[in-house]
């Protein structure tokens, strides 16, 4: 389905013809124009953790680690009965 298909005709506003999309997301939009089509090209993503994230993910792995020190532990003291 074209991009043209997917919003009408010319509502990404480039007034340009809409090529072959090769990312096989089945929309042919390639004109760099920014289009919502849904396919991703033309759109900024980020590449990092907010501040806020990075604490997330780290609170998470050491409720993880802390999970698997209680584990350790208690198969130590089976082990040593």
């Amino acid at each position: 389905m074209s991009c043209d298909e997917k919003h009408g005709q010319g509502s990404c506003g480039c007034g340009e013809g809409h090529g072959g999309c090769d990312g096989g997301c089945g929309c042919d939009c390639n004109c760099g124009c920014g289009c919502d089509c849904g396919c991703g090209h033309g759109k900024f993503q980020r590449r990092y953790q907010t501040k806020a994230e990075q604490i997330a993910g780290l609170e998470k792995y050491l409720a993880e680690l802390k999970t698997e020190v209680q584990a350790v532990e208690e198969r130590l003291a089976d082990l040593r009965k």
